[in-house]
Protein backbone atom coordinates (compact mmCIF):
# COMPACT_ATOMS: atom_id res chain seq x y z
CA UNK A 1 0.00 0.00 0.00
CA UNK A 2 1.15 3.55 -0.76
CA UNK A 3 2.33 5.48 2.30
CA UNK A 4 0.92 8.70 0.79
CA UNK A 5 -2.62 7.28 0.77
CA UNK A 6 -2.30 6.37 4.45
CA UNK A 7 -0.90 9.82 5.20
CA UNK A 8 -3.79 11.61 3.49
CA UNK A 9 -6.42 9.45 5.19
CA UNK A 10 -4.83 10.04 8.61
CA UNK A 11 -4.41 13.81 8.23
CA UNK A 12 -7.87 14.19 6.69
CA UNK A 13 -9.54 12.33 9.55
CA UNK A 14 -7.70 14.38 12.18
CA UNK A 15 -8.63 17.62 10.39
CA UNK A 16 -12.31 16.62 10.46
CA UNK A 17 -11.94 15.79 14.13
CA UNK A 18 -10.64 19.28 14.90
CA UNK A 19 -13.00 21.31 12.70
CA UNK A 20 -16.18 19.32 13.45
CA UNK A 21 -15.95 17.13 16.55
CA UNK A 22 -13.94 19.51 18.74
CA UNK A 23 -16.31 22.36 17.82
CA UNK A 24 -19.25 20.24 18.97
CA UNK A 25 -17.49 19.36 22.24
CA UNK A 26 -16.60 23.03 22.84
CA UNK A 27 -20.12 24.33 22.25
CA UNK A 28 -22.37 21.56 23.57
CA UNK A 29 -20.36 19.70 26.21
CA UNK A 30 -17.77 22.00 27.78
CA UNK A 31 -19.74 25.14 26.77
CA UNK A 32 -16.78 27.51 26.68
CA UNK A 33 -17.40 31.10 27.73
CA UNK A 34 -15.24 33.83 26.09
CA UNK A 35 -16.03 36.18 29.00
CA UNK A 36 -14.96 33.81 31.78
CA UNK A 37 -12.04 35.25 33.79
CA UNK A 38 -9.29 32.65 33.54
CA UNK A 39 -6.81 31.95 36.36
CA UNK A 40 -4.04 33.49 34.23
CA UNK A 41 -5.76 36.86 34.75
CA UNK A 42 -7.19 36.20 38.22
CA UNK A 43 -3.85 35.14 39.75
CA UNK A 44 -1.39 36.79 37.33
CA UNK A 45 2.07 36.84 38.96
CA UNK A 46 4.49 36.97 36.02
CA UNK A 47 6.02 33.62 36.99
CA UNK A 48 3.53 30.74 36.69
CA UNK A 49 0.28 32.62 35.93
CA UNK A 50 0.86 34.51 32.67
CA UNK A 51 -1.90 35.31 30.10
CA UNK A 52 -0.45 34.04 26.85
CA UNK A 53 -1.12 34.35 23.14
CA UNK A 54 -2.86 31.14 22.08
CA UNK A 55 -0.30 30.34 19.38
CA UNK A 56 2.57 30.68 21.85
CA UNK A 57 0.64 28.61 24.40
CA UNK A 58 -0.10 25.96 21.78
CA UNK A 59 3.64 25.72 21.11
CA UNK A 60 4.32 25.27 24.82
CA UNK A 61 1.54 22.72 25.25
CA UNK A 62 2.31 20.72 22.11
CA UNK A 63 6.02 20.36 22.72
CA UNK A 64 5.48 19.65 26.43
CA UNK A 65 3.12 16.74 25.78
CA UNK A 66 4.89 15.49 22.64
CA UNK A 67 7.96 13.91 24.18
CA UNK A 68 9.82 10.89 22.88
CA UNK A 69 6.90 8.58 23.75
CA UNK A 70 4.71 9.35 20.66
CA UNK A 71 7.73 8.42 18.55
CA UNK A 72 8.84 5.39 20.55
CA UNK A 73 5.40 3.86 21.21
CA UNK A 74 4.04 3.77 17.64
CA UNK A 75 7.45 2.78 16.23
CA UNK A 76 7.42 -0.25 18.56
CA UNK A 77 3.71 -1.09 18.10
CA UNK A 78 4.01 -1.58 14.31
CA UNK A 79 5.47 -4.99 15.14
CA UNK A 80 1.80 -6.11 15.18
CA UNK A 81 1.33 -4.50 11.75
CA UNK A 82 0.75 -0.95 10.56
CA UNK A 83 -3.07 -1.16 10.46
CA UNK A 84 -3.76 -1.57 14.23
CA UNK A 85 -1.27 1.18 15.08
CA UNK A 86 -2.70 3.52 12.44
CA UNK A 87 -6.33 2.98 13.46
CA UNK A 88 -5.63 3.51 17.17
CA UNK A 89 -3.57 6.66 16.56
CA UNK A 90 -6.21 8.24 14.30
CA UNK A 91 -9.37 7.30 16.23
CA UNK A 92 -7.60 7.64 19.56
CA UNK A 93 -6.54 11.20 18.69
CA UNK A 94 -10.04 12.24 17.54
CA UNK A 95 -12.27 10.66 20.18
CA UNK A 96 -9.92 10.09 23.12
CA UNK A 97 -6.87 12.38 23.26
CA UNK A 98 -8.53 15.55 21.99
CA UNK A 99 -11.47 15.27 24.38
CA UNK A 100 -9.16 14.34 27.29
CA UNK A 101 -6.56 17.11 26.80
CA UNK A 102 -9.17 19.76 26.01
CA UNK A 103 -11.28 18.61 28.98
CA UNK A 104 -8.40 18.68 31.45
CA UNK A 105 -7.67 22.33 30.55
CA UNK A 106 -11.35 23.24 30.87
CA UNK A 107 -11.77 21.44 34.22
CA UNK A 108 -8.65 23.08 35.66
CA UNK A 109 -9.50 26.58 34.40
CA UNK A 110 -12.95 26.28 35.95
CA UNK A 111 -11.32 25.38 39.29
CA UNK A 112 -8.64 28.06 39.76
CA UNK A 113 -6.04 26.17 37.67
CA UNK A 114 -5.79 23.29 40.14
CA UNK A 115 -3.93 20.22 38.93
CA UNK A 116 -5.99 17.16 38.15
CA UNK A 117 -4.70 15.57 41.38
CA UNK A 118 -5.77 18.45 43.61
CA UNK A 119 -9.02 18.72 41.66
CA UNK A 120 -9.86 15.14 42.61
CA UNK A 121 -10.22 16.22 46.23
CA UNK A 122 -12.90 18.77 45.32
CA UNK A 123 -14.78 16.62 42.83
CA UNK A 124 -14.49 13.15 44.39
CA UNK A 125 -12.97 13.25 47.88
CA UNK A 126 -9.78 13.50 49.92
CA UNK A 127 -9.11 9.75 49.91
CA UNK A 128 -9.26 9.56 46.12
CA UNK A 129 -7.04 12.64 45.90
CA UNK A 130 -4.32 11.05 48.03
CA UNK A 131 -4.27 7.88 45.91
CA UNK A 132 -4.49 9.78 42.64
CA UNK A 133 -1.53 12.01 43.48
CA UNK A 134 0.64 8.95 44.14
CA UNK A 135 -0.15 7.72 40.62
CA UNK A 136 0.66 11.19 39.25
CA UNK A 137 3.95 11.27 41.13
CA UNK A 138 4.94 7.87 39.72
CA UNK A 139 4.16 8.95 36.15
CA UNK A 140 6.22 12.14 36.52
CA UNK A 141 9.06 10.20 38.12
CA UNK A 142 9.12 7.79 35.18
CA UNK A 143 8.93 10.55 32.56
CA UNK A 144 11.70 12.69 34.06
CA UNK A 145 14.09 9.85 34.87
CA UNK A 146 13.63 8.06 31.55
CA UNK A 147 13.65 11.07 29.25
CA UNK A 148 16.96 12.14 30.81
CA UNK A 149 18.34 8.73 29.79
CA UNK A 150 16.86 9.08 26.27
CA UNK A 151 18.34 12.56 25.70
CA UNK A 152 21.71 11.56 27.16
CA UNK A 153 21.78 8.49 24.89
CA UNK A 154 20.96 10.56 21.81
CA UNK A 155 23.75 13.02 22.57
CA UNK A 156 26.24 10.21 23.23
CA UNK A 157 25.29 8.39 20.00
CA UNK A 158 24.81 11.49 17.83
CA UNK A 159 27.45 14.11 18.81
CA UNK A 160 26.23 16.28 15.92
CA UNK A 161 22.99 16.88 17.85
CA UNK A 162 24.66 18.43 20.92
CA UNK A 163 25.11 21.98 19.56
CA UNK A 164 21.53 22.22 18.17
CA UNK A 165 19.99 20.83 21.38
CA UNK A 166 21.79 23.19 23.76
CA UNK A 167 21.85 26.08 21.32
CA UNK A 168 18.04 25.98 21.28
CA UNK A 169 18.06 27.07 24.94
CA UNK A 170 20.05 30.22 24.15
CA UNK A 171 17.74 30.99 21.22
CA UNK A 172 14.72 30.55 23.52
CA UNK A 173 16.10 32.97 26.12
CA UNK A 174 16.57 35.60 23.41
CA UNK A 175 13.10 34.91 21.98
CA UNK A 176 11.53 35.39 25.42
CA UNK A 177 13.15 38.81 25.76
CA UNK A 178 12.09 39.80 22.24
CA UNK A 179 8.44 38.87 22.83
CA UNK A 180 7.88 40.07 26.40
CA UNK A 181 10.47 42.82 26.90
CA UNK A 182 10.89 44.29 23.43
CA UNK A 183 7.27 43.59 22.38
CA UNK A 184 8.39 42.59 18.91
CA UNK A 185 6.02 41.15 16.33
CA UNK A 186 5.35 37.46 16.96
CA UNK A 187 5.64 36.74 13.21
CA UNK A 188 9.07 38.37 12.98
CA UNK A 189 10.30 36.63 16.13
CA UNK A 190 9.00 33.29 14.87
CA UNK A 191 10.85 33.58 11.54
CA UNK A 192 14.09 34.64 13.21
CA UNK A 193 13.85 31.86 15.80
CA UNK A 194 13.19 29.12 13.24
CA UNK A 195 16.09 30.34 11.05
CA UNK A 196 18.39 30.28 14.09
CA UNK A 197 17.36 26.76 15.10
CA UNK A 198 17.79 25.31 11.61
CA UNK A 199 21.13 27.09 11.29
CA UNK A 200 22.20 25.26 14.45
CA UNK A 201 21.14 21.96 12.88
CA UNK A 202 23.35 22.78 9.90
CA UNK A 203 26.27 23.67 12.17
CA UNK A 204 25.85 20.57 14.36
CA UNK A 205 27.57 18.03 12.05
CA UNK A 206 30.48 20.48 11.54
CA UNK A 207 31.21 20.78 15.27
CA UNK A 208 30.23 17.47 16.90
CA UNK A 209 30.63 17.41 20.69
CA UNK A 210 31.55 13.99 22.03
CA UNK A 211 31.39 13.47 25.78
CA UNK A 212 34.31 11.28 26.96
CA UNK A 213 33.39 7.69 27.79
CA UNK A 214 34.42 8.33 31.40
CA UNK A 215 34.73 11.52 33.46
CA UNK A 216 35.88 11.49 37.11
CA UNK A 217 34.96 7.84 37.42
CA UNK A 218 31.48 8.34 35.92
CA UNK A 219 30.28 7.35 32.47
CA UNK A 220 29.71 10.05 29.88
CA UNK A 221 26.05 9.09 29.86
CA UNK A 222 25.79 9.77 33.61
CA UNK A 223 27.47 13.17 33.24
CA UNK A 224 24.91 14.19 30.62
CA UNK A 225 22.09 13.07 32.95
CA UNK A 226 23.45 15.22 35.80
CA UNK A 227 23.81 18.21 33.47
CA UNK A 228 20.25 17.72 32.19
CA UNK A 229 18.76 17.64 35.69
CA UNK A 230 20.81 20.70 36.69
CA UNK A 231 19.42 22.57 33.70
CA UNK A 232 15.85 21.33 34.30
CA UNK A 233 16.00 22.47 37.95
CA UNK A 234 16.97 26.00 36.89
CA UNK A 235 14.37 26.04 34.10
CA UNK A 236 11.59 24.96 36.50
CA UNK A 237 12.26 27.97 38.75
CA UNK A 238 12.49 30.64 36.05
CA UNK A 239 9.34 32.59 35.07
CA UNK A 240 7.52 30.68 32.32
CA UNK A 241 7.82 33.62 29.88
CA UNK A 242 11.62 33.67 30.18
CA UNK A 243 12.49 30.14 29.01
CA UNK A 244 9.72 27.53 29.16
CA UNK A 245 7.19 29.33 26.95
CA UNK A 246 9.57 30.66 24.26
CA UNK A 247 11.54 27.42 24.13
CA UNK A 248 8.42 25.33 23.71
CA UNK A 249 6.92 27.75 21.19
CA UNK A 250 9.95 28.05 18.93
CA UNK A 251 10.70 24.34 19.24
CA UNK A 252 7.07 23.67 18.36
CA UNK A 253 7.46 25.64 15.13
CA UNK A 254 10.74 23.92 14.32
CA UNK A 255 9.33 20.49 15.04
CA UNK A 256 6.19 21.21 13.02
CA UNK A 257 8.39 22.25 10.08
CA UNK A 258 10.38 19.04 10.60
CA UNK A 259 7.15 17.08 10.30
CA UNK A 260 6.28 18.95 7.10
CA UNK A 261 9.74 18.12 5.70
CA UNK A 262 9.20 14.45 6.47
CA UNK A 263 5.66 14.51 5.06
CA UNK A 264 6.85 16.41 1.95
CA UNK A 265 9.62 13.89 1.31
CA UNK A 266 7.09 11.11 1.77
CA UNK A 267 4.77 12.62 -0.85
CA UNK A 268 7.60 13.10 -3.36
CA UNK A 269 9.05 9.63 -2.82
CA UNK A 270 5.67 7.86 -2.46
CA UNK A 271 7.17 4.73 -0.88
CA UNK A 272 5.34 1.49 -0.32
CA UNK A 273 4.65 0.22 3.20
CA UNK A 274 6.99 -2.77 3.38
CA UNK A 275 5.58 -3.87 6.75
CA UNK A 276 2.42 -6.02 6.74
CA UNK A 277 -0.95 -4.51 7.64
CA UNK A 278 -1.41 -7.28 10.22
CA UNK A 279 1.69 -9.21 11.22
CA UNK A 280 0.81 -12.90 11.64
CA UNK A 281 4.43 -13.89 12.28
CA UNK A 282 5.47 -11.76 15.23
CA UNK A 283 8.80 -12.67 16.88
CA UNK A 284 8.76 -15.08 19.81
CA UNK A 285 8.04 -13.34 23.10
CA UNK A 286 5.81 -10.66 21.57
CA UNK A 287 2.78 -10.13 23.87
CA UNK A 288 -0.83 -10.17 22.77
CA UNK A 289 -1.83 -7.16 20.69
CA UNK A 290 -4.94 -6.64 22.83
CA UNK A 291 -4.62 -4.99 25.29
CA UNK A 292 -0.88 -4.20 24.94
CA UNK A 293 -1.32 -2.13 21.75
CA UNK A 294 -3.25 0.53 23.68
CA UNK A 295 -0.61 0.97 26.39
CA UNK A 296 2.40 0.60 24.08
CA UNK A 297 1.37 3.50 21.84
CA UNK A 298 0.11 5.50 24.85
CA UNK A 299 1.12 9.11 24.08
CA UNK A 300 0.52 8.63 20.36
CA UNK A 301 -3.24 8.34 20.95
CA UNK A 302 -4.07 9.38 24.53
CA UNK A 303 -1.87 10.00 27.53
CA UNK A 304 -2.43 10.77 31.20
CA UNK A 305 0.70 12.91 31.13
CA UNK A 306 -1.17 15.30 28.83
CA UNK A 307 -3.73 15.86 31.57
CA UNK A 308 -0.93 16.80 33.96
CA UNK A 309 0.43 19.38 31.52
CA UNK A 310 -3.08 20.66 30.68
CA UNK A 311 -3.98 21.20 34.33
CA UNK A 312 -0.48 21.91 35.61
CA UNK A 313 1.01 24.61 33.38
CA UNK A 314 -1.30 25.24 30.40
CA UNK A 315 -4.36 26.18 32.47
CA UNK A 316 -2.28 28.82 34.30
CA UNK A 317 -1.46 30.56 31.01
CA UNK A 318 -4.79 30.40 29.14
CA UNK A 319 -5.77 33.92 28.06
CA UNK A 320 -9.40 33.13 27.13
CA UNK A 321 -11.39 30.02 27.94
CA UNK A 322 -12.27 29.66 24.25
CA UNK A 323 -8.53 29.21 23.52
CA UNK A 324 -8.73 25.80 25.25
CA UNK A 325 -10.10 24.16 22.11
CA UNK A 326 -7.19 25.30 19.93
CA UNK A 327 -4.52 24.66 22.55
CA UNK A 328 -5.86 21.37 23.95
CA UNK A 329 -7.58 19.60 21.08
CA UNK A 330 -5.25 20.85 18.34
CA UNK A 331 -2.31 20.04 20.62
CA UNK A 332 -3.54 16.45 20.66
CA UNK A 333 -3.87 16.54 16.87
CA UNK A 334 -0.25 17.70 16.64
CA UNK A 335 0.79 14.72 18.73
CA UNK A 336 -1.30 12.42 16.54
CA UNK A 337 0.48 13.81 13.47
CA UNK A 338 3.83 13.03 15.10
CA UNK A 339 2.69 9.48 15.92
CA UNK A 340 1.49 9.07 12.32
CA UNK A 341 4.93 10.19 11.08
CA UNK A 342 6.57 7.63 13.37
CA UNK A 343 4.35 4.85 11.96
CA UNK A 344 5.12 5.80 8.35
CA UNK A 345 8.87 6.18 8.98
CA UNK A 346 8.98 2.81 10.73
CA UNK A 347 7.05 0.95 8.01
CA UNK A 348 7.86 2.74 4.73
CA UNK A 349 11.41 3.86 5.52
CA UNK A 350 13.02 0.51 4.68
CA UNK A 351 14.03 -0.74 1.26
CA UNK A 352 12.67 -4.27 1.71
CA UNK A 353 10.50 -6.37 4.01
CA UNK A 354 13.66 -8.23 5.02
CA UNK A 355 15.27 -4.98 6.22
CA UNK A 356 12.14 -4.24 8.25
CA UNK A 357 12.16 -7.73 9.79
CA UNK A 358 15.80 -7.26 10.79
CA UNK A 359 14.89 -4.07 12.68
CA UNK A 360 11.89 -5.77 14.32
CA UNK A 361 13.54 -9.04 15.30
CA UNK A 362 12.13 -8.87 18.85
CA UNK A 363 9.42 -7.02 20.75
CA UNK A 364 10.68 -3.66 22.00
CA UNK A 365 12.93 -3.15 19.00
CA UNK A 366 12.45 -0.22 16.66
CA UNK A 367 11.54 2.87 18.60
CA UNK A 368 13.66 6.00 18.07
CA UNK A 369 16.21 4.09 15.96
CA UNK A 370 13.52 2.96 13.50
CA UNK A 371 12.12 6.50 13.33
CA UNK A 372 15.51 8.11 12.70
CA UNK A 373 16.74 5.43 10.28
CA UNK A 374 13.46 5.13 8.38
CA UNK A 375 12.81 8.87 8.34
CA UNK A 376 16.33 9.65 7.13
CA UNK A 377 15.87 7.11 4.31
CA UNK A 378 12.64 8.85 3.22
CA UNK A 379 14.05 12.40 3.43
CA UNK A 380 17.28 11.43 1.64
CA UNK A 381 15.51 9.69 -1.23
CA UNK A 382 12.58 12.12 -1.39
CA UNK A 383 14.35 15.48 -1.06
CA UNK A 384 17.95 14.58 -1.79
CA UNK A 385 19.31 15.78 1.55
CA UNK A 386 22.44 13.93 2.74
CA UNK A 387 21.38 11.02 4.92
CA UNK A 388 23.62 12.24 7.78
CA UNK A 389 21.92 15.65 7.75
CA UNK A 390 18.48 14.05 7.67
CA UNK A 391 19.44 11.78 10.59
CA UNK A 392 20.68 14.81 12.57
CA UNK A 393 17.43 16.66 11.86
CA UNK A 394 15.31 13.78 13.15
CA UNK A 395 17.60 13.13 16.12
CA UNK A 396 17.35 16.78 17.17
CA UNK A 397 13.56 16.56 16.77
CA UNK A 398 13.43 13.58 19.11
CA UNK A 399 15.84 15.15 21.63
CA UNK A 400 14.00 18.50 21.67
CA UNK A 401 10.63 16.79 22.11
CA UNK A 402 12.04 14.83 25.05
CA UNK A 403 13.81 17.91 26.45
CA UNK A 404 10.76 20.18 26.47
CA UNK A 405 8.73 17.41 28.09
CA UNK A 406 11.40 16.97 30.76
CA UNK A 407 11.40 20.75 31.43
CA UNK A 408 7.66 20.73 31.99
CA UNK A 409 7.71 17.38 33.81
CA UNK A 410 10.11 18.60 36.48
CA UNK A 411 8.09 21.80 36.92
CA UNK A 412 4.97 19.67 37.38
CA UNK A 413 6.76 17.45 39.89
CA UNK A 414 7.69 20.61 41.80
CA UNK A 415 3.99 21.54 41.82
CA UNK A 416 3.12 18.11 43.26
CA UNK A 417 5.45 18.63 46.22
CA UNK A 418 4.05 22.13 46.73
CA UNK A 419 0.49 20.79 46.65
CA UNK A 420 1.43 18.13 49.18
CA UNK A 421 2.86 20.90 51.35
CA UNK A 422 -0.46 22.74 51.06
CA UNK A 423 -2.57 19.64 51.73
CA UNK A 424 -0.55 18.46 54.74
CA UNK A 425 0.30 21.97 56.03
CA UNK A 426 4.07 21.66 55.49
CA UNK A 427 5.12 25.23 54.80
CA UNK A 428 8.72 24.36 53.96
CA UNK A 429 7.59 22.07 51.14
CA UNK A 430 5.66 24.90 49.50
CA UNK A 431 8.83 26.87 48.80
CA UNK A 432 9.69 26.56 45.06
CA UNK A 433 13.42 26.01 45.57
CA UNK A 434 12.95 23.25 48.17
CA UNK A 435 10.15 21.61 46.17
CA UNK A 436 12.42 21.62 43.11
CA UNK A 437 15.26 20.09 45.14
CA UNK A 438 12.89 17.30 46.26
CA UNK A 439 11.77 16.72 42.67
CA UNK A 440 15.34 16.50 41.36
CA UNK A 441 16.46 14.44 44.35
CA UNK A 442 13.80 11.74 43.85
CA UNK A 443 14.60 11.52 40.12
CA UNK A 444 18.34 11.20 40.77
CA UNK A 445 17.69 8.67 43.53
CA UNK A 446 15.84 6.49 41.05
CA UNK A 447 18.33 7.15 38.25
CA UNK A 448 21.49 6.38 40.21
CA UNK A 449 20.14 4.37 43.13
CA UNK A 450 18.48 1.76 40.92
CA UNK A 451 20.65 2.18 37.83
CA UNK A 452 24.10 2.45 39.35
CA UNK A 453 26.86 4.68 38.03
CA UNK A 454 25.39 5.12 34.55
CA UNK A 455 22.18 6.74 35.86
CA UNK A 456 19.80 4.55 33.85
CA UNK A 457 17.64 3.55 36.83
CA UNK A 458 14.54 5.12 35.30
CA UNK A 459 14.52 2.38 32.66
CA UNK A 460 13.89 -0.19 35.40
CA UNK A 461 10.31 1.01 35.99
CA UNK A 462 9.71 2.05 32.36
CA UNK A 463 7.83 -1.20 31.57
CA UNK A 464 5.05 0.13 33.81
CA UNK A 465 4.93 3.59 32.20
CA UNK A 466 2.40 2.72 29.49
CA UNK A 467 -0.11 1.15 31.86
CA UNK A 468 0.31 3.76 34.61
CA UNK A 469 0.07 6.57 32.07
CA UNK A 470 -3.11 5.20 30.48
CA UNK A 471 -4.60 4.59 33.91
CA UNK A 472 -4.02 8.27 34.70
CA UNK A 473 -5.79 9.27 31.46
CA UNK A 474 -8.80 7.13 32.37
CA UNK A 475 -8.99 8.59 35.87
CA UNK A 476 -8.72 12.14 34.48
CA UNK A 477 -11.68 11.40 32.21
CA UNK A 478 -13.54 10.16 35.30
CA UNK A 479 -13.03 13.52 37.01
CA UNK A 480 -14.25 15.37 33.91
CA UNK A 481 -17.28 13.04 33.67
CA UNK A 482 -18.29 13.68 37.29
CA UNK A 483 -18.06 17.43 36.64
CA UNK A 484 -20.26 17.11 33.55
CA UNK A 485 -22.88 15.12 35.48
CA UNK A 486 -22.99 17.78 38.21
CA UNK A 487 -23.45 20.44 35.53
CA UNK A 488 -26.25 18.33 33.94
CA UNK A 489 -24.46 18.00 30.63
CA UNK A 490 -24.07 14.93 28.37
CA UNK A 491 -21.42 12.61 29.80
CA UNK A 492 -21.14 9.83 27.19
CA UNK A 493 -18.47 11.64 25.19
CA UNK A 494 -16.07 11.21 28.12
CA UNK A 495 -17.61 8.16 29.79
CA UNK A 496 -17.23 5.85 26.77
CA UNK A 497 -13.49 6.56 26.29
CA UNK A 498 -12.76 6.21 30.02
CA UNK A 499 -14.54 2.83 30.27
CA UNK A 500 -12.52 1.53 27.32
CA UNK A 501 -9.26 2.84 28.79
CA UNK A 502 -9.84 1.45 32.28
CA UNK A 503 -10.71 -2.01 30.93
CA UNK A 504 -7.66 -2.17 28.65
CA UNK A 505 -5.32 -0.75 31.29
CA UNK A 506 -6.41 -3.11 34.05
CA UNK A 507 -6.12 -6.07 31.64
CA UNK A 508 -2.61 -4.93 30.70
CA UNK A 509 -1.64 -4.58 34.37
CA UNK A 510 -2.83 -8.14 35.05
CA UNK A 511 -0.88 -9.50 32.06
CA UNK A 512 2.24 -7.64 33.20
CA UNK A 513 1.71 -8.94 36.72
CA UNK A 514 1.97 -12.49 35.45
CA UNK A 515 5.02 -11.61 33.33
CA UNK A 516 6.87 -10.03 36.26
CA UNK A 517 6.04 -13.06 38.44
CA UNK A 518 7.39 -15.48 35.82
CA UNK A 519 10.53 -13.36 35.45
CA UNK A 520 11.02 -13.22 39.20
CA UNK A 521 11.11 -9.41 39.05
CA UNK A 522 9.79 -8.67 42.54
CA UNK A 523 10.38 -4.91 42.32
CA UNK A 524 8.16 -4.46 39.26
CA UNK A 525 5.71 -7.03 40.63
CA UNK A 526 5.18 -4.94 43.77
CA UNK A 527 4.98 -1.72 41.73
CA UNK A 528 2.39 -3.33 39.44
CA UNK A 529 0.27 -4.35 42.43
CA UNK A 530 0.47 -0.81 43.87
CA UNK A 531 -0.64 0.75 40.58
CA UNK A 532 -3.39 -1.85 40.10
CA UNK A 533 -4.79 -1.32 43.60
CA UNK A 534 -4.64 2.46 43.12
CA UNK A 535 -6.58 2.09 39.86
CA UNK A 536 -9.30 0.02 41.46
CA UNK A 537 -9.62 2.24 44.55
CA UNK A 538 -9.78 5.53 42.64
CA UNK A 539 -12.20 4.04 40.09
CA UNK A 540 -14.48 2.89 42.92
CA UNK A 541 -14.31 6.30 44.58
CA UNK A 542 -15.13 8.04 41.31
CA UNK A 543 -17.95 5.63 40.53
CA UNK A 544 -19.43 6.33 43.97
CA UNK A 545 -19.14 10.08 43.39
CA UNK A 546 -20.77 9.71 39.99
CA UNK A 547 -23.63 7.73 41.51
CA UNK A 548 -24.10 10.31 44.28
CA UNK A 549 -24.17 13.17 41.77
CA UNK A 550 -26.78 11.48 39.61
CA UNK A 551 -28.89 10.68 42.67
CA UNK A 552 -28.71 14.32 43.82
CA UNK A 553 -29.81 15.54 40.40
CA UNK A 554 -32.65 13.03 40.32
CA UNK A 555 -33.79 14.17 43.79
CA UNK A 556 -33.70 17.81 42.73
CA UNK A 557 -35.73 16.91 39.67
CA UNK A 558 -38.38 15.31 41.86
Amino acid sequence: MSAVILLLIGLGAMALGYFLYSKFIAQKIYQLDPNFKTPAHEFEDGIDYVPTNRFVLWGHHFTSVAGAAPIVGPAIAVIWGWAPAFLWVVFGTIFFAGVHDFGAIWASVRNKAKSVGALTGDVVGKRARSIFMIVIFLVLLMVNAVFAVVIAGLMMNFPSAVVPVWGAIIVALIIGQMIYRRKMSLAVVSVLGVIALYALIGIGPMVPVQMPAEVAGMSGNAIWILILFGYAAIASLLPVWMLLQPRDYINGLQLFIGLLILYGALVLLNPILVAPAFNDNVPAGTPSMIPLLFVTIACGAISGFHGLVSSGTTSKQLNKETDARFVGYFGAVGEGMLALAAILAATAGFATFGDWQTMYSAFGQGGVNAFVQGGAFIIHNGLGLPEATAATLLTVMAALFAGTTMDTGLRLQRYIFQEWGDIYNQQWMKKPSLATALAVGTCLLLAFGAGGANGSGGLIIWPLFGTTNQLLAGLTLLIITVMLVRLRRPMWYTLAPLCFLLVMTILALLIQLRTFWEQGNMFLLVMDIVVLMAAILVAMECAAALKRSRAEIAAQGD
